[in-house]
């Protein structure tokens, strides 16, 4: 445990470059992409945010190619390419021989000659398609989380660092952070709107998202791919996948990330077989050096209170930050009168922008710290008990499977009810 990496190490990110990456191959690295040059595009991980991240990349200024896909899923590619050449069919040039379909054809389109892969699987691919995408020096836009457990985010942060010293530019699907509206706000806070920061909250409370039923023919292997938001290996629970959000942003405030959690969480309503492994409700408490507290809430329960938003509590006023909105207790207020704008679309022209002028972007670390502030929220509600940043950061708990196969068995099976093991605080071993 004590060659893990600590608060300090992963704040200031890894020490150790991929072995791949030497300092001989920086030269090769650097974009050969001018202003006029077209920029090559791989998509690997074609469901819904993939798609829309590959249009949203083919609407950037400049000539952009989409030419090659890779999913496990057949299907995936079909219905993910007709939609992207509907929007941008001058921009597509997929032929059959670049859509590749399995486990490794992540391999198949990032060794091709492209500039740009857009990483948009279920995150708990993301460290080894990140890392390798490095290896063969692409630049990279990948979705959050950049993991779903601990080894993951270690494995991003040696990955990003290799991709600095090679000069790639990583962009990570954290939007707020390209949202006018947020970047007024918090520069406002952190100017001294509401004092000294106190407390937060933050919320990502909804109805829950899709199921497929299972159907014949599927093996548990790909069940469980069909349903990756419920297994951990594949998404990491809710509050990695969607409440990293709100999290981040809390982050992004205090300017640093919280030394310990403790929460509490469980499954109240979605408990049959079709609701795998996670939790439909998580609430945490977390502390920051300075003793600031985040106090946390995510759910997935019909019927109840929605919010989806994050809120910050000072000395001198309140900031409901998702609205953009400041009051003072002398009685200035202010809020962000700008026009909405799609920061979906803003991070990928930023990317762009970046690659084709050769300037600085490098995403990774903030995503990598945004996840592990998500995977601590969930080793506190699963264990029960209070976990700190540098014992969550130094798991070794790995949650792959050994083997990346539609014939492997998956980590998590169910019994012969149908129902999936779930973790009982104070029992569980979340670490």
């Amino acid at each position: 445990m004590s060659t893990q990496p600590s608060r300090r190490s992963f704040l200031h990110g890894s020490a150790a470059l991929l072995a791949a990456s030497s300092l001989a191959d920086v030269a090769a690295a650097r974009t050969r992409a001018g202003r006029e040059d077209v920029l090559r595009i791989a998509l690997v991980g074609c469901g819904g945010r993939g798609t829309g991240a590959a249009i949203q990349a083919l609407s950037t200024a400049g000539p952009v190619h989409l030419v090659a896909m890779a999913d496990a899923f057949r299907d995936r590619i079909d219905s993910s390419l007709a939609e992207i050449v509907a929007a941008h069919p001058e921009r597509v040039d997929v032929p059959e021989s670049r859509r590749f379909v399995g486990f490794d054809a992540y391999r198949s389109a990032i060794d091709l000659d492209v500039d740009v892969v857009v990483l948009t699987t279920p995150p708990g691919f993301r460290p080894l398609h990140f890392e390798y995408a490095v290896q063969k020096r692409r630049h990279v836009f990948m979705e959050k989380p950049v993991a779903v457990d601990a080894p993951g985010v270690r494995q991003v942060l040696e990955a990003a660092r290799a991709a600095r010293e090679l000069r790639l530019k990583i962009g990570v699907g954290l939007q707020r952070h390209h949202d006018p509206a947020y970047q007024e706000t918090i520069a406002h806070l952190h100017d001294g709107a509401i004092g000294r920061v106190l407390l937060y909250r933050c919320y990502w409370n909804s109805s829950g998202v899709w199921t497929r039923a299972r159907e014949a023919g599927w093996n548990e292997m790909t069940y469980q791919m069909r349903n990756w938001y419920y297994f951990n290996w594949l998404c990491g629970d809710h509050i990695v996948e969607q409440h990293i959000h709100n999290l981040d942003v809390c982050n992004w405030i205090q300017g640093a990330t919280p030394v310990r959690a403790q929460g509490q969480g469980g499954r109240a309503v979605r408990t049959g077989p079709d609701s795998g492994e996670i939790y439909d409700h998580h609430a945490v408490e977390y502390t920051y050096a300075d003793g600031t507290r985040m106090l946390s809430q995510c759910r997935h329960i019909p019927g109840c209170w929605e919010s989806v938003s994050e809120h910050a509590h000072g000395t001198l006023g309140t900031c409901e930050v998702s609205a953009a909105r400041i009051e003072s207790e002398g009685g200035w207020s202010w809020r962000h009168r700008g026009d909405p704008v799609d920061p979906y679309q803003i991070e990928h022209d930023r990317l762009f922008a970046a690659i084709r002028a050769d300037q600085p972007h490098d995403e990774a670390e903030v995503g990598a710290q945004a996840t592990m502030t998500a995977i601590l929220g969930r080793m506190a509600t699963y264990s029960g008990r209070v976990v700190t940043w540098d014992e969550a950061l130094a798991s070794n708990l790995r949650l792959a499977p050994t083997r990346y196969a539609f014939d492997a068995d998956p980590p998590t099976r169910p019994d012969e009810h149908g129902r999936y093991p779930v973790a009982v605080p104070g029992v569980s071993v979340a670490l």
